[in-house]
């Protein structure tokens, strides 16, 4: 029998988990959405088998191998809860959970039920990133000391921009930190290694009726082997999109431009990465045109996955990519709250395993 998976979230489960579930070699056995009959043609509509309106019904229901979470953030800790407890893995879609406290209890029961349980950090599986993971673990650019990672998108330039609710309510996780800042984070921690103290602000530079969530932030960040480096976005700028990512050592400096990883040194600069391959196929009906990104680099990402479980007396292969765990997600997550606490308090905050202070 191949492995099986259930899909909750019709949103950005429909559109990236399943293709990239598929192209991984994992039928699609249930999706899962507030309302059933909604959901149960939207599973049909895609050549899934059937659509329920709860999680603990399709689990019943199905013998998957894998539930993947792509639903509000307010509710990621209770799905992985029930997934874990019912044996599955897991793929939780990121931020792990709303609080720290959440995410060190579902990390915990994973670990204890022996389960793989990952973060959907997905462009883990970018070949950019991971050439800047290569360059920097490969000693190429001397020591690190300086970060810089600057976005500006023009998503939620408009006031009334299409987007589900909870993208703008803090209750329920919404906020661009959340949304995009935790793929951000993951990186630089993956790169540079924990971030030991931050100085941010948060800020809606768009008022919006739906809510109050930021739509723009700035962070300042100290690593613990000293490096330093700022980190800021907004989503709300007009224009062209705007990515700038390097980081800087005492050899050299690796920056990423349009999808390509450079390395500049005294003797010049050369390209680290290849031509990409052609983006798999999306849905035609679908505007965004980082779909295509977002399935290569989720299908990265549940291959691991699929050739874990059909390898389960191999230790885990050494190399990169390697996916975020809970544990990973657990560490963005403890980031995050200190970044809030920081603008909350307006000062300089240390990250600690024990919270932020």
């Amino acid at each position: 029998m191949g492995r099986r998976a259930i899909v909750a979230g019709t949103g950005f489960g429909l559109r990236v988990h399943v293709p990239a579930l598929r192209a991984a070699g994992f039928e699609v056995a249930a999706l899962v959405g507030r309302d059933a009959e909604r959901t149960t043609r939207r599973a049909q509509r895609i050549g899934v088998a059937a659509g329920f309106d709860s999680l603990p019904a399709a689990l019943r229901a199905t013998a998957a191998d894998v539930v993947t979470i792509a639903t509000p953030p307010d509710t990621h800790a209770e799905l992985a809860a029930l997934a874990i407890a019912d044996g599955r893995h897991v793929i939780c879609e990121k931020p792990l959970a709303l609080t720290v406290a959440q995410a060190e209890a579902v990390t915990e029961a994973a670990a204890a039920a022996g389960l793989t349980a990952l973060v959907g950090t997905e462009f883990r599986w970018d070949p950019a990133v991971e050439a800047v993971r290569a360059a920097l673990a490969a000693g190429l650019v001397g020591r690190p000391h300086t970060a810089t990672v600057i976005r500006s998108y023009p998503i939620l330039a408009a006031a009334d921009a299409g987007a589900p609710g909870w993208w703008f309510d803090p209750a329920r996780g919404g906020g661009w930190l959340r949304a995009n800042g935790t793929h951000l984070l993951d990186q630089i921690q993956l790169w540079l290694g924990p971030i030991a103290e931050v100085s941010a602000t948060l800020g809606q530079a768009v008022p919006r009726p739906a809510g109050d969530a930021d739509d723009g932030y700035s962070v300042l960040l100290r690593t613990a082997t000293g490096a330093t480096g700022v980190l800021q976005e907004c989503a709300a700028v007009w224009g062209e999109p705007v990515e700038v990512t390097r980081v800087a050592g005492t050899a050299g400096t690796v920056s990423i431009v349009d999808g390509h990883t450079f390395l500049a040194t005294a003797d010049g600069t050369r390209r680290l990465t290849p031509e990409p391959p052609a983006p798999p196929p999306t849905d035609a009906a679908d505007p965004r045109p980082w779909t295509a990104l977002e399935i290569a680099a989720y299908t990265g990402l549940a291959r691991w996955l699929h050739h874990r479980l059909d390898n389960p007396d191999e230790p885990p292969a050494p190399g990169f990519p390697r996916p975020a765990t809970f544990a990973d997600g657990l560490s963005v997550l403890r980031v995050i709250e200190a970044v809030q606490a920081s603008a909350e308090q307006r000062r300089t905050v240390t990250v600690t395993a024990g919270g932020a202070r």
